[in-house]
Protein backbone atom coordinates (compact mmCIF):
# COMPACT_ATOMS: atom_id res chain seq x y z
CA UNK A 1 0.00 0.00 0.00
CA UNK A 2 1.39 3.49 -1.09
CA UNK A 3 1.61 5.65 1.62
CA UNK A 4 3.27 8.73 0.11
CA UNK A 5 2.82 10.62 -3.44
CA UNK A 6 5.30 12.91 -5.03
CA UNK A 7 7.12 14.37 -1.99
CA UNK A 8 10.15 16.06 -2.94
CA UNK A 9 11.17 18.38 -0.01
CA UNK A 10 14.56 20.26 0.77
CA UNK A 11 15.72 20.50 4.32
CA UNK A 12 17.90 23.53 5.18
CA UNK A 13 20.52 23.41 7.25
CA UNK A 14 20.33 25.39 10.75
CA UNK A 15 16.63 25.78 9.92
CA UNK A 16 13.28 25.21 12.55
CA UNK A 17 10.55 23.52 10.41
CA UNK A 18 7.31 21.38 10.89
CA UNK A 19 5.55 18.74 9.63
CA UNK A 20 1.52 18.63 10.30
CA UNK A 21 -1.24 16.57 9.08
CA UNK A 22 -3.85 14.57 10.84
CA UNK A 23 -3.60 10.80 11.93
CA UNK A 24 -3.07 8.97 9.14
CA UNK A 25 -1.52 11.07 6.89
CA UNK A 26 1.33 10.36 6.18
CA UNK A 27 3.85 12.50 8.10
CA UNK A 28 5.10 10.15 10.52
CA UNK A 29 6.18 7.77 7.79
CA UNK A 30 7.84 10.92 5.90
CA UNK A 31 9.94 11.54 8.32
CA UNK A 32 10.74 7.81 9.17
CA UNK A 33 12.25 7.42 5.15
CA UNK A 34 13.92 11.19 6.01
CA UNK A 35 15.21 9.89 9.17
CA UNK A 36 16.42 6.62 7.28
CA UNK A 37 14.26 4.13 9.82
CA UNK A 38 11.88 2.90 6.39
CA UNK A 39 13.33 2.46 2.89
CA UNK A 40 11.29 4.58 0.24
CA UNK A 41 9.95 1.91 -2.53
CA UNK A 42 10.82 4.42 -5.16
CA UNK A 43 12.69 8.02 -5.08
CA UNK A 44 15.90 8.95 -3.05
CA UNK A 45 17.04 10.37 0.42
CA UNK A 46 19.87 12.63 0.99
CA UNK A 47 21.15 13.16 3.91
CA UNK A 48 24.19 15.80 4.27
CA UNK A 49 25.04 15.09 0.70
CA UNK A 50 24.60 11.35 1.03
CA UNK A 51 22.34 8.86 -0.85
CA UNK A 52 21.37 6.57 1.65
CA UNK A 53 20.99 4.24 -1.50
CA UNK A 54 23.94 4.15 -1.88
CA UNK A 55 24.27 2.40 1.88
CA UNK A 56 24.45 -0.73 3.25
CA UNK A 57 22.55 -1.54 7.05
CA UNK A 58 25.54 -1.07 8.98
CA UNK A 59 26.82 2.51 7.10
CA UNK A 60 22.94 3.48 7.75
CA UNK A 61 22.87 3.00 11.06
CA UNK A 62 26.54 4.55 11.60
CA UNK A 63 24.79 7.91 9.77
CA UNK A 64 22.01 7.81 11.59
CA UNK A 65 23.92 7.77 14.97
CA UNK A 66 26.30 10.40 13.57
CA UNK A 67 24.34 12.81 11.89
CA UNK A 68 20.52 12.60 13.17
CA UNK A 69 19.05 12.78 16.50
CA UNK A 70 15.69 11.54 17.26
CA UNK A 71 12.85 12.61 19.79
CA UNK A 72 9.63 10.59 19.59
CA UNK A 73 6.54 10.95 21.78
CA UNK A 74 7.47 8.29 24.58
CA UNK A 75 11.06 9.23 25.63
CA UNK A 76 12.67 5.22 25.84
CA UNK A 77 14.76 5.50 28.12
CA UNK A 78 15.78 2.41 29.80
CA UNK A 79 14.62 2.26 33.53
CA UNK A 80 17.70 0.35 35.09
CA UNK A 81 19.85 2.67 33.95
CA UNK A 82 20.40 7.01 35.25
CA UNK A 83 19.94 9.42 32.77
CA UNK A 84 23.40 10.60 32.17
CA UNK A 85 23.90 6.63 31.40
CA UNK A 86 21.08 7.14 29.28
CA UNK A 87 22.13 10.06 27.39
CA UNK A 88 25.40 8.49 27.03
CA UNK A 89 24.64 5.40 24.98
CA UNK A 90 24.39 6.69 21.22
CA UNK A 91 27.67 8.31 21.67
CA UNK A 92 29.53 4.95 23.35
CA UNK A 93 28.18 2.82 19.91
CA UNK A 94 31.38 1.51 18.69
CA UNK A 95 33.79 2.95 21.90
CA UNK A 96 34.48 1.31 24.60
CA UNK A 97 33.39 3.82 27.07
CA UNK A 98 32.77 7.94 27.00
CA UNK A 99 35.91 10.30 26.83
CA UNK A 100 35.80 13.49 29.44
CA UNK A 101 34.46 15.13 26.17
CA UNK A 102 31.67 13.42 25.74
CA UNK A 103 30.74 13.42 29.43
CA UNK A 104 31.40 17.61 29.57
CA UNK A 105 28.87 18.12 27.02
CA UNK A 106 26.98 15.94 28.13
CA UNK A 107 26.92 17.76 31.25
CA UNK A 108 26.86 20.81 29.60
CA UNK A 109 23.66 19.82 27.76
CA UNK A 110 21.93 18.75 31.45
CA UNK A 111 22.68 22.13 32.54
CA UNK A 112 21.38 23.83 29.65
CA UNK A 113 18.07 21.71 29.71
CA UNK A 114 17.71 22.65 33.33
CA UNK A 115 17.71 19.16 34.56
CA UNK A 116 21.05 18.49 36.23
CA UNK A 117 19.70 18.39 39.61
CA UNK A 118 18.37 14.19 38.33
CA UNK A 119 21.05 13.41 36.12
CA UNK A 120 22.19 10.55 38.34
CA UNK A 121 18.32 9.70 38.77
CA UNK A 122 17.04 6.30 37.81
CA UNK A 123 15.15 7.16 34.80
CA UNK A 124 11.98 5.61 36.69
CA UNK A 125 13.15 8.33 39.49
CA UNK A 126 12.00 11.65 37.57
CA UNK A 127 8.86 13.30 35.95
CA UNK A 128 7.68 12.79 32.75
CA UNK A 129 8.86 16.57 31.82
CA UNK A 130 12.32 15.75 32.88
CA UNK A 131 12.27 12.12 31.16
CA UNK A 132 11.30 14.06 28.00
CA UNK A 133 13.83 16.55 28.40
CA UNK A 134 16.49 13.82 28.91
CA UNK A 135 15.50 12.38 25.51
CA UNK A 136 16.40 15.59 24.13
CA UNK A 137 19.78 15.29 25.74
CA UNK A 138 20.11 11.64 24.25
CA UNK A 139 19.26 13.11 21.11
CA UNK A 140 21.92 15.80 21.13
CA UNK A 141 24.82 13.94 22.28
CA UNK A 142 26.31 13.23 19.02
CA UNK A 143 25.83 16.78 17.82
CA UNK A 144 23.56 15.79 14.87
CA UNK A 145 22.88 18.42 12.22
CA UNK A 146 19.89 17.05 12.08
CA UNK A 147 17.07 16.27 15.61
CA UNK A 148 13.93 14.59 13.91
CA UNK A 149 11.49 15.17 16.74
CA UNK A 150 7.87 12.53 16.09
CA UNK A 151 5.10 14.65 18.47
CA UNK A 152 7.98 14.95 21.09
CA UNK A 153 5.41 16.40 24.13
CA UNK A 154 2.44 14.06 22.76
CA UNK A 155 2.28 12.92 26.97
CA UNK A 156 3.36 16.32 28.49
CA UNK A 157 0.78 18.90 29.83
CA UNK A 158 0.88 22.37 28.14
CA UNK A 159 3.56 23.57 30.88
CA UNK A 160 5.82 21.19 29.97
CA UNK A 161 5.20 21.59 26.01
CA UNK A 162 5.89 25.47 26.06
CA UNK A 163 9.31 24.34 28.21
CA UNK A 164 10.36 21.53 25.43
CA UNK A 165 9.39 23.79 22.07
CA UNK A 166 11.19 26.36 24.40
CA UNK A 167 14.29 24.55 24.46
CA UNK A 168 14.01 23.38 20.69
CA UNK A 169 14.24 26.82 19.56
CA UNK A 170 17.16 27.75 21.71
CA UNK A 171 19.22 24.99 20.14
CA UNK A 172 18.08 25.64 17.04
CA UNK A 173 19.38 29.15 17.51
CA UNK A 174 22.45 28.33 20.16
CA UNK A 175 23.96 25.17 17.84
CA UNK A 176 22.56 25.84 14.51
CA UNK A 177 21.04 22.49 14.88
CA UNK A 178 18.48 21.78 11.87
CA UNK A 179 15.13 20.65 13.36
CA UNK A 180 11.80 18.94 12.05
CA UNK A 181 8.99 18.22 13.63
CA UNK A 182 6.05 16.15 13.11
CA UNK A 183 3.25 17.62 15.23
CA UNK A 184 -0.78 17.98 14.81
CA UNK A 185 -0.99 20.83 16.51
CA UNK A 186 -1.29 24.03 14.72
CA UNK A 187 -0.25 26.22 17.55
CA UNK A 188 2.80 24.54 17.87
CA UNK A 189 3.40 25.01 14.08
CA UNK A 190 3.22 28.30 13.73
CA UNK A 191 6.14 28.67 16.21
CA UNK A 192 8.41 26.91 13.28
CA UNK A 193 9.77 29.44 10.57
CA UNK A 194 8.27 26.54 7.88
CA UNK A 195 5.06 24.53 7.89
CA UNK A 196 4.99 21.50 5.75
CA UNK A 197 1.07 20.11 5.62
CA UNK A 198 0.85 16.72 4.47
CA UNK A 199 -2.90 15.09 3.74
CA UNK A 200 -3.47 11.54 2.66
CA UNK A 201 0.30 11.67 1.52
CA UNK A 202 0.13 14.58 -0.79
CA UNK A 203 1.87 17.72 -0.05
CA UNK A 204 -0.57 20.14 0.30
CA UNK A 205 1.48 22.96 1.68
CA UNK A 206 4.89 24.40 2.42
CA UNK A 207 5.02 27.79 3.95
CA UNK A 208 8.21 29.54 5.00
CA UNK A 209 7.93 32.79 7.14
Amino acid sequence: MQVLFDINIAIEAGSFNSVVGESGSGKSTLMNIIGTLDTPTAGDVVVDGQSIAMLGRDDLAELRNRTIGFVFQFHYLLPEFTAIENVLMPHAIGRQRPDREAIDWAEELFEFMGVSKVKNNPAGKMSGGQQQRVAIIRALINKPKLVLADEPTGNLDSANTANVYERFRDINQRYGTTFLIVTHDRRIAEQTDRIVEIRDGHLLMDIKK
